[in-house]
């Protein structure tokens, strides 16, 4: 499995953990059933894992971006 479609995967996953504890957090009614503590947590976690498979699919394109430049500049030799 190449390093972009896992990183796609863990964009989807952060972002799927953001939206289910935002609208847990969205439906608290302040009777204490949700744990608000708790949800900020796993939303801080969220956008962390949201931006280092970001961090992953840009260096990967700059990889590839890196690899076509230099292929480019063999090609012209």
């Amino acid at each position: 499995m190449d390093p972009i479609s896992v990183a796609r995967y863990g964009l989807m996953a952060a972002s799927a953990s953001l939206e289910a504890s935002a609208q847990r957090t969205a439906q608290a009614g302040g009777d204490g059933s949700v744990d608000l503590a708790s949800e900020a947590v796993t939303q801080i976690e969220a956008k962390h894992q949201f931006s280092a498979n970001l961090g992953v699919i840009k260096v990967a394109d700059e990889m590839w971006r890196d690899l076509l430049s230099l292929q480019d500049v063999r090609g012209k030799r």
